[in-house]
């Protein structure tokens, strides 16, 4: 029980205790200034400790973005580059596979594959990529291409979306990552990704993915040109179709970061206000079993304190990341293992690896590389 809270909070504090659901007037009172921060991590860390208790999960993966050739020219992206851009690039099959040899090689239990839409690679580059990389490394876990990726592939092959997944599954795909998502609202999708797949695409790409077994991440970009309302429409959508397929394993809040984007003129979020977005998010989604903590958006100490505003999970490693890094985050590409587990309990909590479907990771302490998977992770 928590006996004080801000007056206005209190009829939320109430439904949070007995485990209701919250309006999207909830959300969005959360939302204004005078609603006290350590307040919603409260509530929020109620809401943690039932799903996780005091864990706080990681995983060590690596991130792979095989190409940032792209035909859309969204707004907020930093990353993308023109075919004929000196920045631009597309890595060979062997560069592929050598990146995929050192995740192995460094214990990697995951492969996160996200890149641009080049133009000029065919569906079967795509498929190739996930089907070489599991045939040279089964253990290694692929989560790869977003829900705007797969969207393109229809655009590309005018196959249902259903056997485009069937495809990449039968070629070693494991899960989606969730990006894609922005903010969902047209208002805001309009101006900062006219081009790429809306929210009722993404939306359908996610569930056909759970229909068939895979299950998925979502996210949200926020602290860019939305509103509260525009958030709070946006986590509504997700723990609607959550509640539909119960698909969604993790939802992870992006911070926008706009160096070298077309919205540099915005200044990024605070860590308050990414911590508030983490908290409501940990409240509104009552029935995503994880939120994640991207300490490579966030910055370390930011998301250290995630883990008490309703964040469970602290991600991983991350080797090779690019798309964050090419808008200006200025966060190291690579903890150590020591330094995750010891970020986790300086917050109080207890570290336990994870992989990808969220099992606990077991070691062979005589040679940290070679692991197996374990029991199920959580309390709920």
């Amino acid at each position: 029980m928590i006996s004080t809270v801000h007056p206005r909070l209190r009829p939320i504090r109430d439904k949070v205790e007995a485990g209701e659901r919250l309006s999207l007037d909830d959300g969005v009172l959360m939302y204004e200034n005078d609603i006290p921060l350590h307040d919603l991590g409260a509530l929020a860390n109620i809401v943690r400790e039932r799903w996780n208790g005091s864990f706080g999960y990681y995983n060590i993966n690596t991130h792979l973005n095989p190409t940032n050739v792209c035909v859309y020219r969204c707004t907020f992206c930093a990353f993308r580059s023109d075919l004929r851009d000196p920045k631009g690039y597309v890595m060979s099959d062997e560069q592929i596979l050598a990146r995929a040899q050192e995740a192995v090689d460094n214990g990697c239990t995951e492969m996160h594959v996200v890149g641009g839409l080049h133009h000029q690679k065919g569906y079967d580059w795509y498929v190739n990529l996930v089907r070489i990389v599991h045939q040279a490394h089964p253990q290694l876990h692929l989560k790869a291409w977003t829900g705007v990726e797969i969207n393109w592939f229809e655009f590309l092959t005018k196959k249902p979306v259903k056997e485009i997944l069937q495809d990449l599954i039968d070629a070693g795909l494991g899960s989606m990552p969730g990006g894609g998502a922005e903010i969902f609202h047209p208002e805001v999708r309009d101006k900062i990704c006219e081009h790429k797949s809306d929210a009722r695409n993404w939306l359908h790409i996610h569930r056909t993915a759970h229909e068939l077994g895979l299950k998925t991440n979502c996210t949200m970009l926020y602290g860019h040109i939305e509103n509260a309302w525009h958030r709070i429409d946006h986590l509504n959508r997700l723990r609607e179709l959550q509640d539909e397929t119960g698909g969604f394993q993790t939802f992870i809040p992006l911070a926008f970061h706009p160096e070298n984007t077309g919205l540099s003129h915005i200044q990024k979020p605070s860590a308050l206000m990414d911590l508030r977005t983490m908290a409501i998010s940990r409240l509104m989604l009552d029935n995503i079993p994880h939120i994640k903590a991207y300490w490579i958006m966030l910055g370390i100490g930011t998301a250290q304190a995630a883990l008490a505003y309703g964040a469970d999970d602290l991600d991983g490693t991350v080797r090779h990341e690019l798309i964050y890094h090419d808008a200006g985050a200025v966060t190291p590409e690579i903890l150590s293992v020591e330094d995750i587990r010891r970020l986790i309990e300086e917050a109080g909590r207890q570290p336990v690896e994870r992989d990808t479907l969220y099992h606990r990771v077991e070691r062979d302490p005589a040679n940290p590389t070679q692991w197996s998977v374990g029991e199920p992770v959580g309390v709920a």
